[in-house]
């Protein structure tokens, strides 16, 4: 597993917390929280930049170390091997990770409406994944939950991988502007941030996705079930800070200072600061809970769709005995107690 980027949310502090663990520390020391996500961008985790600048965490006791690595399945590896206490994977991968016995929890929905889509030239004529008969698919990464997502729509389209379509892992991003121009791949599976890149290097998209697929639920922080119960305090607190973090920036008004917050995490992104404005506003979008839902919170129904869509693909071998252990509810009232 390779670290893209790291970055320290206490200035005090440097360096990283070395495998996962905090050090020796006084009493009113902060405890230190290595979080590990799929993919370098910021704006993804608007919330989390936002609670770090405005000092909800530091509120929490807690200093939050951000690393990245190469998808879900890396950031999945991490906290299994004791290297991040907490990551953020899609839900695919983590449900494959408790079948192949990894006892880790999904406790925060951080993106409850689908962060994902399947994306293909604005002007390529395809309309619909049966469209992409015989065609490629570019991914990000291999394994990654958009990979998962986009076998689903596949087979519920009546196509097979490796008969029907096949799969290209071209990268994140701007990578895919060039899978399209040199005609390697007819579609992207892609999250927010990606049609987002794609539209704004001069490559207009269109969105075939079929609506039953749009509720999908997208990444969100899991940690191992074991630190969960071990470490209560700690949940509690980094969830009640990143629902501050959603609520501070979802008021119009701080918008300037939520590009300056993730601006700071990924300095590349806020570059382009109409971009990073298009972008973190279609993110806060998606991050907002659906009517009825609270900060955080996780849908039973859309944990069985899941399950039943990587049934069917033959992402998942065989049902999971406990799909309910898979995700973890316990803290969202204290979460939004306040709200």
């Amino acid at each position: 597993m390779r670290p893209l980027w790291t970055f320290t949310a206490v200035a005090a502090l440097t360096g990283l917390v070395g495998a996962g663990t905090a050090a020796a520390q006084d009493a009113d020391a902060p405890r230190d929280i290595t979080v590990v996500l799929a993919n370098p961008s910021a704006i993804n985790i608007t919330p989390v930049w936002a609670a770090i600048g405005e000092g909800y965490f530091a509120d929490e006791g807690l200093a939050v170390t951000i690393q990245a690595v190469n998808g879900s399945a890396a950031v999945l590896q991490a906290v299994a091997a004791d290297q991040a206490e907490i990551g953020q994977p899609g839900a695919g991968p983590t449900i494959n990770a408790r079948a192949n016995g990894l006892d880790v929890q999904f406790f925060y929905n951080l993106n409850p409406q689908s962060a994902f889509g399947v994306l293909v030239p604005a002007d390529s004529g395809v309309a619909s994944p049966e469209d992409l008969r015989g065609k490629v698919i570019g991914v990000g990464t291999a394994d990654g939950a958009e990979t998962a997502f986009a076998r689903t729509i596949m087979t519920a389209a009546g196509m097979e991988e490796g008969e029907d379509y096949g799969f290209l892992v071209v990268g994140d991003g701007g990578l895919a502007v060039a899978g399209f121009t040199r005609g390697d791949i007819d579609a992207y599976a892609a999250a927010t941030s990606d049609g987002a890149i794609l539209n704004q290097r001069g490559l207009p998209t269109t969105n075939i996705t079929p609506d039953e697929f749009r509720t999908y639920f997208g990444n969100g922080f899991v940690a191992l079930a074991p630190f969960i119960a071990e470490n209560p305090d700690v949940i509690e607190g980094f969830g009640r800070a990143v629902a501050r973090g959603s609520t501070f920036a979802m008021d119009p008004a701080n918008i300037d200072t939520v590009l300056q917050h993730t601006a700071t995490g990924n300095p590349q992104e806020g570059e382009d600061p109409d971009f990073a404005r298009a972008l973190t506003e279609a993110i806060i979008a998606r991050q907002t809970p659906p009517e009825g839902k609270q900060f955080g919170e996780n849908d039973p129904a859309a944990w069985k769709a899941w399950h039943e869509s990587l049934l069917a693909s033959g992402d998942l071998a065989e049902p999971l005995p406990d799909l309910d252990a898979a995700y973890n509810n316990d803290f969202v009232e204290a979460w939004n107690a306040d709200r």
